[in-house]
């Protein structure tokens, strides 16, 4: 099965190709522009590499979250396009998921940590039992020494929130915190491609325009647009809210 798996969740812009376990050509880059300014172009140059068309595919990957929402969406909407383009399913795949598949502790509890700006982290925890990667914890957005703060064991931390606020968590949890080299930390496509595999093979996927993403948290637009609509409670809700209206003057 042949697979073209894209990431765009945080600065870096991941492309492959994958077939089986083997990677035919992958693409990784961090730039300064928007991915929108070269995704098409990196995705074009691994299908030259690999030798091969879009119509070649048997399906499409990519991470839907947590990670950039602008990121997020171009590479959604880059995949959308290009398995509707050609009729062929789509898989997707969790970025903190996809980090602990590249970590290589087998032992050890992992942590995936993803910088969410505002001072905080995605996060999950996940654990290999018989060799399958199974998650502890549900995703979620916190401060990163709240977040570690529950975790009593010796866990290995990877990916751009660990290697962001490295020396909070070894403060937090000292000798039981364990850290993965720099270049593990970025998240490769082809671990997204490998892990589409069995949800291709199991029929675990998407048609392209079903595909949502994982955002875990509003965007600032969002929250922006929710307190400029807010309604402002009246007297009555205020009773409800309170037990007790508040008399106006001269009442």
């Amino acid at each position: 099965m042949k697979v073209l798996a894209v990431d765009t969740a945080t600065a870096s812009c991941s492309v492959a190709v994958i077939e089986e376990l083997s990677v035919c050509a992958e693409l990784t880059t961090r730039k300064k522009q928007t991915h929108s300014k070269h995704l098409m172009t990196s995705i074009d140059s691994v299908l030259k590499s690999a030798d091969c068309r879009t119509g070649d595919m048997d399906g499409f990957a990519v991470t839907i979250g947590p990670g950039s929402f602008t990121g997020l969406r171009i590479g959604m909407a880059t995949i959308k396009g290009l398995a509707s383009a050609v009729d062929k399913p789509v898989v997707g795949v969790s970025s903190l998921e996809t980090l602990a598949w590249q970590c290589s502790a087998r032992t050890r509890l992992i942590c995936p940590l993803l910088d969410a700006r505002k001072a905080e982290v995605y996060g999950a925890t996940y654990r290999y039992r018989k060799d399958r990667l199974i998650q502890q914890s549900a995703a979620c957005a916190a401060k990163p020494e709240a977040f570690v703060g529950d975790i009593k064991q010796p866990c290995v931390f990877i990916g751009s929130g660990a290697r962001l606020y490295h020396d909070k968590i070894q403060d937090a949890l000292g000798d039981k915190a364990y850290f993965v080299s720099d270049d593990q930390n970025v998240i490769r496509a082809s671990s997204v491609g490998f892990l589409s595999l069995k949800r291709f093979k199991t029929n675990e996927t998407f048609r392209a325009a079903d595909l949502a993403p994982l955002y875990i948290r509003k965007s600032d637009a969002e929250l922006s647009v929710a307190a400029k609509t807010r309604v402002h409670p009246t007297p009555h809700e205020n009773a409800n809210m309170t037990g007790r209206v508040t008399p106006k003057e001269g009442q």
